[in-house]
């Protein structure tokens, strides 16, 4: 079917309080496990390519991005195509020309006033170009291998009066929150702070993402779409599904040599870890949930 549009999934998802699960893919593999897991759940889906996968891939967004889209086309569900975490002005102009109906614009880095400014200026032009638009406010690290920000430190939160007046006067479409989470985590113990979610569900009128979701527990993730959250950002997820799988495979087979072998496994081990994730953010269809081994 055609490229669904990431603002109209996640319009529907909010109304119906639930969450659109956006996973960032890497590699061919991590497209079609997510389309795969998708279609195995009967559930709408967004793939998402980061800035950081644009480097890793010498710095050429096409190729990803047609595979993904050529994918998508083929797909039994509705699938989205993001451009995630973009810092590059250069980056965000490619997205309208390479599929992308969205792109997160990343300047949470700086400064207020300054964040405000350059997200203003994306925002203008992303929606000159049809394009739906999410930023961040706060700080939700473990990008590059920082450390988590001290959750007492000033900004390492979203302060709900001052995102309501950055959304107001950036224009954008969607704010990704810092409640508690972290990019990067490999162990599922992380805690939201579920008080200041319902404090900027309610001073909000735009959806809200949660980025760093593959540290959270089941019951963390049910929780914060209860409390607001229409769009879930999940990365490392997939990554550790993906190398544990492949360890695993090589480990009892020493001698083999032959890639497909193992990038199958490991291929295979995401479409579990998506199909289980999507049901338990409370979508899918009308097929059974696939459990993780």
């Amino acid at each position: 079917m055609p490229l669904a549009a990431t603002g109209e999934l996640i319009a529907a998802a909010a109304a119906a309080r639930r969450a659109v699960p956006a996973f960032n893919i890497i590699t061919l593999e991590h497209v079609e496990a997510v389309i795969a897991g998708a279609e195995h759940v009967d559930a709408p889906v967004v793939l998402q390519v980061s800035e950081n996968a644009v480097k890793f891939r010498y710095g050429r967004l096409l190729p990803l991005a047609r595979a993904a889209a050529e994918a998508a086309a083929r797909a039994a569900v509705p699938v989205a195509l993001h451009l995630d975490h973009v810092h590059s002005d250069g980056l965000l102009r490619q997205a309208p020309g390479a599929g992308f109906s969205s792109v997160m614009y990343d300047a949470a880095r700086l400064p207020y006033e300054q964040n405000l400014a350059v997200t203003r200026a994306a925002a203008d032009w992303a929606h000159a170009q049809g394009l739906w638009i999410e930023a961040e406010l706060g700080q939700v690290g473990g990008k590059n291998g920082e450390p988590p920000p001290d959750p007492h430190a000033p900004g390492a939160r979203t302060d709900p009066g001052q995102a309501a007046a950055f959304v107001a006067d950036s224009g954008v479409d969607a704010l990704a929150v810092a409640v508690g989470s972290t990019h990067a985590m490999t162990t599922r113990t992380a805690a939201l702070d579920h008080g200041l979610l319902k404090r900027l569900s309610a001073a909000l009128d735009v959806p809200l993402v949660l980025h760093g979701s593959s540290g959270l527990p089941d019951e963390e993730l049910k929780a914060a779409v209860a409390g607001g959250i229409a769009k879930v950002n999940i990365g490392t997820a997939l990554n550790v599904a993906m190398t544990g799988a492949i360890r695993q495979f090589l480990a009892a087979h020493p001698e083999a040599a032959d890639s497909r072998r193992y990038l199958g496994v490991g291929r295979e081990a995401m479409v579990r870890t998506v199909a289980r994730l999507i049901t338990v953010l409370g979508d899918g269809g009308e097929h059974s949930p696939v459990h993780e081994s």
